[in-house]
């Protein structure tokens, strides 16, 4: 090779590059806070990234490579493993995982990496990129990834909005005399992903843990549950908390101060009344009421009834996570 890429040099990251990973992910998330206003500030210093990274590198399944030119770090990726027994044999560049001055930097780095996981038998790869960064995410998709889950966020609504739901169906606060339809809709989510589109492999929880769970977190202040009736019928059903609560929203990948709509599910021969739109709107109110200045989500970008509604609800995508499997 000839130019530039002559010169640059791919080796395991070292604790001496950490700072100047820091400066590439500082500035990589000052990019995706301009673009979009959800992301969290605290992250736009490199004294606030580096713990970021080094979270990473304290899991033990995590490797990591840097490329550098002339001894400065222009690029980095750091991949770390999940459950095999949910994932298969995996590997997460998670948020902080990744950042380059030039997204071919990525390519490279990713060429390196991908033949020691490849090697090592973790052929599902997956990838958070940062949603607005067009350059990146390309980066990737020319990497062979794809599209498969969607973060999201929206501002909390001003006090005008409220929820109008059509007139036969009432949105309330669950109670525990819900539980018996909530197990059945706890159950719809979950089936419903295991169809096409989809094809989820994740399995549906039994009864028993099920009735468990709604009888410890109905009663659980952390969380909003609430329930969409019609004609005196529990047809769906919908979850709000702090996204502070979300294991799948943390560091660069969480607004502050962000309600989370967690859960919505309806039951099939019940979506065409609108349950499921008045469900998310009435969670966005909720969070707005209770202070949050933001609303947050997420979804599988198969899973189109999610896909169409969240969006139409003015729900902006904040992170993508990208997946490609080998095989």
């Amino acid at each position: 090779m000839t130019g530039s890429r002559q010169a640059l040099e791919i080796r395991p990251i070292a604790s001496s590059d950490l700072d100047g990973a820091a400066v590439l992910l500082a500035e990589r998330h000052r990019r995706h806070r301009a673009a979009e206003p959800a992301m969290d500030p605290a992250y736009e210093t490199p004294a606030a990234t580096r713990p970021q990274i080094e979270s990473l590198l304290v899991d033990p399944t995590a490797s990591g490579w840097v490329a550098a030119r002339g001894g400065r770090v222009v690029g980095y990726l750091i991949g770390v493993a999940k459950a095999d027994a949910t994932w298969g044999p995996n590997v997460w560049v998670e948020a902080p995982g990744h950042a380059a001055e030039d997204p071919d930097v990525v390519r490279l780095l990713y060429a390196t990496a991908a033949a020691q996981w490849v090697g090592e038998g973790r052929n599902n790869h997956h990838v958070l990129v940062p949603a607005p960064d067009a350059g990146l995410v390309d980066a990737w998709f020319r990497l062979d990834f794809g599209l498969q889950h969607v973060h999201a966020a929206r501002e909390a609504p001003p006090a005008s909005f409220g929820v109008v739901p059509r007139t036969e169906l009432t949105i309330r606060p669950a109670t525990p005399r819900d539980i018996e339809p909530l197990v059945e809709l706890e159950r719809v989510l979950p089936l419903h992903l295991a169809g096409a589109p989809v094809f989820s492999r994740l399995p549906v929880s039994p009864r028993e843990e099920i009735v468990a769970e709604l009888e410890s977190d109905l009663v659980d202040s952390k969380y909003l549950f609430l329930v969409a009736e019609h004609q005196g019928r529990v047809i769906g059903t919908a979850i709000g908390c702090s996204l502070e609560v979300s294991t799948g929203a943390t560091g660069l990948n969480r607004p502050p101060k962000a309600g989370y709509l967690a859960y919505a599910a309806v039951l099939p021969e019940a979506r065409s009344m609108g349950a499921g739109r008045a469900l998310g709107e009435a969670i966005v109110v909720w969070s707005r009421d209770a202070g949050y200045e933001w609303v947050a989500t997420d979804w599988r970008s198969t899973n189109l009834e999610a896909d169409r509604a969240w969006l139409g609800m003015g729900f902006r995508p904040t992170f993508r996570r990208l997946h490609r499997s080998i095989i």
